[in-house]
């Protein structure tokens, strides 16, 4: 898969209409930064190209065309990126943060630059289902946001999700044996449920913005996915494998929705 198939497979969706893209692109990588002094995490080469054009061709490939990348660590090479022409269908740019802001304050620095929904991803990592499902519940008027979840075998790594029969989100369970959906790090929300939450300073998405939305009684729902392809290249282990995964698993955007 090259990136001139990515851009074929992208041209041939359909435009997502009134949905940004922001992908949290800001942290340090400190686990591989010894790999790669000189670039932020979300630009180390993946298979002869920056990491971030993979997934910006994943998610433009289900029709997704204005993306904004919220940067820190540095994020003057993104932005140099957002206007190098490698995707000309697409809104490409940028939003600096002065001090490290965490998952939620990046998100938060981005809402002035997005539409009505944003699709929220992380700019390290590669979760190759359930963008369609998530991307659906736009059309559920009741519905203010979702995430997807993906069952495993194990939780206790990572903690698993809580949601009721309907799939609506109830909290984030802490780590514990068993078997369940744990969460993908793949977001929807509406515009309008952000803008109340801004403040000064870093919060998380995980342990701030989102329980603080359940408590204000909003819906967000739980894309359930039963096998899900995945990799973060947070680790030297990760970046290892990176290469082949791209190369086995993108070669699904020419037929992507």
């Amino acid at each position: 898969m090259t990136l001139t198939d990515a851009t074929h497979a992208k041209a041939a969706a359909t435009p997502v209409e009134n949905v940004t893209a922001v992908i949290l692109a800001g942290g340090q990588g400190t686990r591989i930064r010894a790999l790669f002094p000189d670039v932020p995490k979300p630009l180390i080469p993946v298979a002869g190209r920056p990491f971030l054009d993979w997934l910006t061709a994943y998610l433009a490939a289900a029709g997704l065309r204005s993306f904004v990348y919220s940067t820190g660590y540095k994020g003057s090479q993104i932005a140099d990126w957002c206007r190098n022409g490698a995707f000309p269908d697409c809104r490409r740019i940028s939003v600096y943060e002065d001090q490290p802001l965490g998952t939620g304050g990046g998100l938060l620095n981005c809402v002035d630059d997005a539409a009505d929904w944003l699709l929220v991803a992380n700019g390290d990592g590669l979760c190759m289902t359930g963008i369609d499902a998530l991307l659906a519940l736009r059309h559920e008027p009741e519905v203010d946001g979702g995430l997807i979840g993906v069952h495993v075998a194990d939780t206790s790594p990572y903690g698993s999700l809580d949601s009721d029969e309907a799939g609506r989100l109830l909290r984030f369970r802490e780590k514990q044996p068993g078997t369940g959906y744990v969460n993908s790090g793949i977001y929807l929300f509406r515009k309008s449920i952000l803008e109340p939450l801004r403040r000064q300073g870093a919060s998380s998405l995980e342990r701030d913005l989102i329980p603080e939305m359940l408590a204000a009684g909003r819906t967000l729902k739980v894309v359930r996915c039963a096998e899900a392809p995945f990799i973060d290249i947070g680790t030297p282990e990760a970046v290892a494998r990176a290469d082949e995964f791209v190369l086995t698993h993108l070669a699904q955007l020419r037929h992507a929705p």
